[in-house]
């Protein structure tokens, strides 16, 4: 599942130990734009923190998963994301590259061989 929209707070990260060795999480804010916006808190888990490299006001587009677990009888339930695209980003490396070429597929005289 996908969501697209902009990072509105950073929440300061969390470490600790567990059975499997150390951890390390941070969650954000994304507003999700529409008639009524939504925010939806995201969990970053580990290396994918640095790789993000989220700010605030950031437009970004979060690959998530949904997960729930008991634990005394009670439900929680995580939004964390194994993907985060920031918006531009596959655009970003053409902003100063050439100009695309012009188009040359069509003649500029009249004459052309189209039966209507």
């Amino acid at each position: 599942m996908e969501l697209t929209g902009t990072v509105i707070a950073l929440l300061p990260e969390v470490t600790g130990q567990g059975k499997n060795g150390s951890w390390r999480k941070q969650e954000f804010i994304l507003e999700i734009p529409s008639q009524y916006p939504k925010k939806v808190c995201i969990a970053l888990w580990g290396d994918k923190i640095d790789q993000a490299n989220l700010k605030v006001n950031d437009s970004v587009t979060a690959s998530i998963d949904v997960e729930s677990r008991e634990y005394n009888s009670r439900w929680y339930t995580e939004v964390k994301a194994w993907k985060v695209d920031k918006a531009g980003g596959g655009s970003a490396s053409n902003q100063g590259g050439s100009p695309l070429p012009p188009v040359t597929t069509f003649s500029e005289d009249e004459s052309d061989d189209l039966p209507f």
